[in-house]
């Protein structure tokens, strides 16, 4: 029976496995030369030891429900975290970035859902939305593989978590063992522009523990503690989101049953609405950025940790061969995507921002930013400028891809769903090429 104690001891469980994955990290150098997040040793040490094979630790089975709560908070502070300022130089790198990453997206989704439908459904008895497991879990990581599991676990769909969990996880690695490869052929062949050997990175990549010259402020405090800390102010503003999308997704399901939207895309529309209303009554100044940054982060952490946790692996060991094809198709395709296109739509710096982008494409984020500092260790290239700019304008399709996919699968609509990702992806290529980004540049 789930009480309350049981979240407690689940949530300290993974939090002291998030400690020693961190103590793993600044200690153990193939851990450091792989970037490996502690939040995902974490997460594999609760898979190893909880339930579902050792059963050493007395972990619940609620791990992935709270994965779909701990999605929806992090969807609830984007609103409030994104920068919405424009840059006046650098419009047409900027631009095309966005065509690269955002066209090298929807064929990733188009990709998987294709697969899913023309390959995979045919030949073993899966359901044909199993495709998109792989670009959920790739390009979107483990963020987005517990949100469309969510989704998808609402039209009964079940194993579409695990799936897109073990795509994520299977990524992650796969950004950094091919990234690693990948940089050090194009050093050996002059791809290269500021190579940086992983001896001479910084201490704080390689171990993820700053020094004290370059720490930084976690926020400033609107209140005195008096009355509210800030922390309590800025932590109810985002669970009072989460639970308003929580209402709207349920108020929508009453009003339009064939019409699920998720929790986490409904706390993003609330998300929006709170952000204008506070806005309107001057009441935002009372927000700290930061903070709310800081505790996305913290949710996001969580999020992977019992994510991966949660995988069901007689689901995985169910469905290991088509899952296998799925995801070396979708590896081998994005690797020739992400070089090809970025050796001819980038006027500059090609390699560097193509390993960025395959890092961002199959792991995280965060995978991304690891192999483009050895690649740039000094930030020449501006790369990370660009898409900080150039992401403002992917992040609501990322969204829409997420929330719709699983409507259009579910309601029988999935060739529909693939077509217009694939002509999408194909318009915004046609247009480049119009606009003479896509072609052969010579650094």
């Amino acid at each position: 029976m789930f009480t309350p104690w049981t979240l407690l001891i689940d949530v300290g469980i993974v939090s002291l496995l998030l400690l020693l994955g961190k103590l793993l990290r600044s200690k153990v150098r193939i851990i450091q030369r792989f970037f490996i997040p502690p939040s995902l040793l974490a997460g594999l040490t609760a898979l190893l030891l909880g339930p579902e094979v050792l059963g050493w630790l007395p972990l619940s089975g609620n791990m992935g429900t709270y994965a779909g709560i701990l999605i929806a908070l992090v969807f609830s502070c984007i609103p409030f975290t994104s920068q919405r300022e424009r840059k006046a130089d650098g419009s047409s790198r900027i631009g095309r970035m966005w065509a690269y990453s955002q066209a090298g997206m929807l064929l990733q989704w188009a990709l998987g859902g294709a697969l899913g439908l023309w390959v995979l459904s045919l030949i073993w008895p899966v359901n044909p939305a199993m495709g998109l497991s792989m670009p959920a879990g790739f390009c979107g990581g483990h963020g987005t593989a517990a949100a469309i599991g969510e989704s998808f676990a609402s039209y009964g769909v079940e194993e579409m978590q695990s799936l897109a969990m073990t795509s994520a996880t299977v990524g992650i690695i796969a950004s950094v063992v091919i990234g690693m490869w990948l940089i050090s052929w194009g050093a050996a062949h002059g791809k290269t522009n500021y190579i940086c050997k992983f001896e001479n990175l910084s201490p704080e990549l390689r171990t993820g523990i700053l020094p004290p010259d370059k720490r930084k402020s976690m926020g400033m405090a609107s209140f005195s503690a008096i009355s509210l800390d800030s922390m309590t102010f800025n932590f109810a503003i985002i669970a009072m989101v989460a639970l308003g999308g929580w209402g709207l997704a349920k108020l929508i399901a009453l009003a339009w049953p064939a019409l699920m939207l998720p929790v986490f895309s409904c706390a993003f529309i609330v998300g929006i609405l709170v952000k204008w209303i506070m806005g309107r009554v001057k009441a935002d100044e009372h927000i700290s950025k930061p903070i709310l940054g800081h505790l996305s982060g913290a949710f996001t952490d969580y999020l992977v940790a019992f994510g991966v946790a949660s995988i069901r692996l007689e689901i995985v060991g169910r469905y290991i061969v088509p899952l296998l094809i799925l995801l070396t198709i979708g590896l081998c395709l994005t690797l020739l995507y992400v070089f090809w296109a970025g050796a001819h739509i980038h006027k500059t710096d090609s390699f560097e921002k193509s390993i960025f982008t395959w890092g961002w494409f199959t792991g995280t984020m965060a995978m991304g930013i690891a192999l483009l500092r050895i690649t740039d260790p000094d930030s020449k290239s501006g790369c990370l400028d660009d898409y900080a700019f150039a992401y403002l304008y992917i992040a609501p399709v990322e969204i829409a891809l997420v929330s719709l996919s699983p409507l259009a699968f579910s309601s029988g609509l999935g060739w529909l769903f693939v077509g217009v990702c694939l002509l999408a992806g194909s318009v915004i290529l046609g247009l480049s090429a119009a606009k003479g980004w896509l072609s052969s540049n010579k650094q």
